[in-house]
């Protein structure tokens, strides 16, 4: 693979956690080459910005070439310009190098509350920069700055995920291609509306908007005090990804996991906001720590098994209601006698497991699925089905024996994760289904018979199982090498290949 080669234009963090400091770790622990243009000098440290000492324009400019016009570039990414002077010179270095790719924190003022970039300079940077931007990544301080001084109305104090999305717009109107509005100066309560206090703070919303799509990025708020260089190491990170090939909504969700994973895994440094750990995931495996199960479910070769098993016929069916009843009796007897052998398979788990810890979750699941079969007969009762009549029918023969036989036979012959990789699709897909059934404005609701089942896949006590089962995986995957990452990629298509079957089997089988 070429050398990804990224050129940062931005300020310098003297305590190293943000600014040219925090760009370098985020792009070497990418794998990528990274070179500076220093705008400004700061004194700063955790607390706040004692000092700011600016760089004459002229030089930026000559680093600037001399960069470019020797090792070349495959993106510039942009911090604190500390001036317009110095927007002026990155805006013409953009296009007498003809830079194709450009990532712009639009730095204005520090975590700390320190201001960055003159007034007067945020003019020069709507007109002269933003037109030539790839994308944009202001936090919401920083977009309600630029649409002031750009005389664009808006509502000053959104209250709701519709008023942040018209702020993206609105700022995406301004010129870049991309607007990544970072939502971390407004997190967002369970329903999706403005915090007012402390306690209801829940999520983190993130808008991506830009060729004409709008994407909604949702993150758990965490509580942390440990936030210095977070937006830095965002564009940094999105700045590798695109140097990388990645389209920009695949970048712009591994920077963000890949920040996410910073934050959780930081430790205090200094007396004020921390910086973020930079090198968590500086190993061969191609995923952050907690993200096995989202990196599998973006793989090339896991996508088309995946939508196959997630959005099959038969389960749109059951959303508009209109799935026949007869297969959707034989799909609950066969579901039922399944969820024995998946019970079997997860008490094989706890049997190979080597921790007292694994051991009881693997039994925790179990227990699960025992209360899970108790519905299950009770549901069948709705459509006239008792427990004599599901446990005198056979097991369908073709693709039903081979899942359960698989199954089983990876956990008798691979080792604990393995077997714990190949119930993931049973476990995490029935979830993933029911939850977008359930938030889709277009699934039939009243009058639908099929709606308790929905119903039942994103309750409680299924959503706790399901982050059960997903937490003792990704626990053991970031332990795993790069090669039996690959393996276990593969049991995982199998088995959801054989879940897609199942499907197949429901419909063939009235």
């Amino acid at each position: 693979m070429a050398t990804r080669r990224i050129l940062v234009i931005a300020g310098s963090d003297s305590s190293g956690g943000a600014g040219l400091e925090a760009d370098q770790k985020v792009i070497a622990a990418h794998g990528c080459y990274a070179m500076t243009s220093t705008t400004a000098l700061t004194a700063q440290n955790t607390q706040g910005v004692r000092g700011i000492h600016e760089t004459p324009s002229e030089f930026v400019k000559k680093q600037i070439d001399a960069c470019i016009e020797d090792v070349g570039v495959d993106v510039v990414k942009t911090g604190m310009l500390a001036s317009a002077a110095t927007i002026e010179v990155v805006a013409d270095a953009l296009s007498r190098h003809h830079v194709a790719v450009s990532v712009v924190d639009p730095v204005m003022v520090s975590t700390s509350g320190a201001q960055l970039l003159p007034e007067a300079a945020v003019k020069t940077l709507c007109g002269s920069l933003l037109p030539l931007t790839t994308i944009l990544t202001p936090n919401l301080p920083e977009a309600k700055l630029l649409l002031r001084t750009a005389g664009v109305a808006f509502k000053e104090e959104p209250e709701n995920v519709q008023d942040v999305i018209d702020i993206a717009k609105a700022i995406q109107q301004l010129g870049p291609t991309y607007v990544l509005l970072k939502g971390g100066h407004l997190p967002l309560t369970k329903d999706r509306l403005t915090s007012k206090k402390e306690a209801d703070r829940d999520i983190v919303l993130n808008v991506l908007c830009g060729n004409g799509k709008i994407l909604l990025m949702e993150s758990k708020y965490i509580v942390t005090k440990n936030t210095h260089g977070t937006g830095c190491s965002l564009a940094s990170a999105i700045a590798c990804n695109l140097a990388s090939g990645m389209d920009m909504e695949q970048a712009v969700k591994l920077a963000n996991r890949y920040v996410e994973a910073g934050i959780k895994l930081s430790k205090d440094i200094g007396k004020g906001s921390g910086p973020i750990n930079h090198f968590h995931s500086t190993y061969s495996l191609p995923f952050a720590p907690g993200g096995f199960i989202e990196y599998l479910l973006e793989r090339d070769d896991v996508r088309e098994p995946w939508k196959e098993h997630t959005e099959h016929v038969f389960v749109q069916q059951m959303a508009q209601g209109t799935l026949p009843l007869a297969i959707f009796k034989h799909y609950l007897i066969q579901d039922y006698l399944f969820l024995i052998h998946f019970s079997r398979a997860n008490a094989l788990a706890a049997y190979k497991a080597k921790t007292l810890e694994d051991i009881s979750r693997s039994a925790k699941t179990v227990m699960h699925i025992q209360e899970e079969l108790k519905l299950h007969l009770e549901y069948c009762k709705e459509f006239g089905i008792d427990k004599e009549e599901v446990e005198r029918n056979e097991e369908s023969q073709d693709t039903f024996d081979v899942a359960h036989r698989y199954v089983l036979d990876i956990g008798q012959s691979e080792d604990w994760l393995a077997l714990q990789v190949a119930l993931l699709p049973c476990l995490i897909g029935y979830g993933m289904i029911a939850k977008r059934l359930y938030n889709d404005p277009n699934t039939t609701r009243e009058g639908n018979i099929y709606w308790k089942w929905i119903e039942t896949y994103v309750a409680d006590d299924y959503t706790e199982a399901t982050v059960n089962g997903s937490e003792l995986v990704e626990k053991h995957a970031v332990r795993q090498s790069a090669s039996r990452i690959d393996e276990l990629a593969q049991i995982f298509i199998h088995a959801t290949k054989m879940e897609a079957g199942f499907w197949d089997m429901g419909v063939a089988g009235a």
